[in-house]
C-alpha cells in the first residue's frame, strides 16, 4: 500500500546522514511502505530492521524509534492492512443494487486485494491468529468479516435470503472466497480468469443463501392390516 506517507526512496543507499531528510512520521511511514515491498518480492524470512534502515538510507538504529523490533513492525503493517482491506470492502458493500450484486462487490474487493497484497495478506492473517494477537488488531481482522455478515443479515430482513444464522452463513461465504482468492494468488486456477472464477463463486453461493430448505420428507402411513 503505498498512501502511507509522502515520504519516497530517493535518499536509499545515501549513508546515515540521510536519516535527517526524514520528519518523525515520514519515516514511520516509509518503514512500513518499504517492509511491505520487501515482504511482497522476498517473503517476509527477508526482512530486517537493519535491511529496512540500508535499503532508506538512514542509521541502523533509526527504525528503532519506530518499532522495537520485527515482530512489532509486523503487528502494524497487519493492522494497516485490515484497515486498507476494510475500506474497500466496506465501499464494495455500500455498491446501490441488490444484495446479489453488492455480494459480488464485496467477492470481488476482496480477491482484488488479495492478488494485489498476497504477501501482506498472509501477513494479516498469521499475525491476527498468533496467541498474542492485541485486542486492537484482533478487532479490526474481525471487521472484514462483519461487512458480510451485515449484508446477509440485512438480505434475510428483506426476505431474500434464505433464514438461518448470519454469523454461519457470513463464514461460508468468506470461505468460499477467500478460497478462490488463495487459488488466485498461488496460480491455480488453470487457466480459468479470476474475474470468472470470483462471479462462478458469487453465483453458486447466492443460489444457495437464497435456497428454500427442502420440507422433512414424511413416510406414508402403513395401510391398516386386514
Amino acid at each position: 500500500m503505498s498512501s502511507r506517507g509522502d515520504a519516497t526512496h530517493a535518499n536509499a543507499g545515501t549513508g546515515d546522514g540521510a536519516s535527517s531528510s526524514y520528519h518523525h512520521g515520514n519515516l514511520r511511514s516509509a518503514l512500513l511502505e518499504r517492509a511491505e515491498q520487501t515482504i511482497e518480492a522476498e517473503g517476509v524470512e527477508s526482512l530486517s530492521l537493519r535491511q529496512l534502515a540500508r535499503d532508506l538510507g538512514v542509521s541502523h538504529g533509526a527504525p528503532g524509534r519506530h518499532f522495537r523490533d520485527k515482530q512489532a513492525l509486523l503487528d502494524v503493517l497487519a493492522y494497516d492492512g485490515f484497515v486498507a482491506m476494510n475500506a474497500q470492502l466496506d465501499a464494495a458493500v455500500a455498491t446501490p443494487g441488490p444484495p446479489a450484486e453488492r455480494l459480488g462487490a464485496v467477492a470481488r474487493a476482496y480477491v482484488t486485494f488479495a492478488v494485489e497484497h498476497r504477501a501482506l495478506l498472509q501477513v494479516m492473517y498469521t499475525t491476527k491468529h498468533a496467541p498474542d494477537a492485541s485486542p486492537r488488531l484482533l478487532q479490526i481482522g474481525h471487521a472484514s468479516l462483519a461487512t458480510t455478515t451485515d449484508l446477509i443479515r440485512a438480505a434475510q430482513a428483506a426476505g431474500e435470503v434464505a433464514p438461518g444464522d448470519p454469523d454461519r452463513l457470513a463464514l461460508v461465504a468468506f470461505a468460499a472466497v477467500h478460497g478462490v482468492a488463495t487459488l488466485a494468488t498461488n496460480q491455480l486456477l488453470d487457466g480459468v480468469p479470476v474475474a470468472e472464477a470470483t462471479r462462478a463463486t458469487v453465483d453458486l453461493l447466492w443460489a444457495g443463501l437464497t435456497a428454500t430448505p427442502a420440507s422433512p420428507t414424511v413416510p406414508p402411513t402403513p395401510a391398516p392390516a386386514p
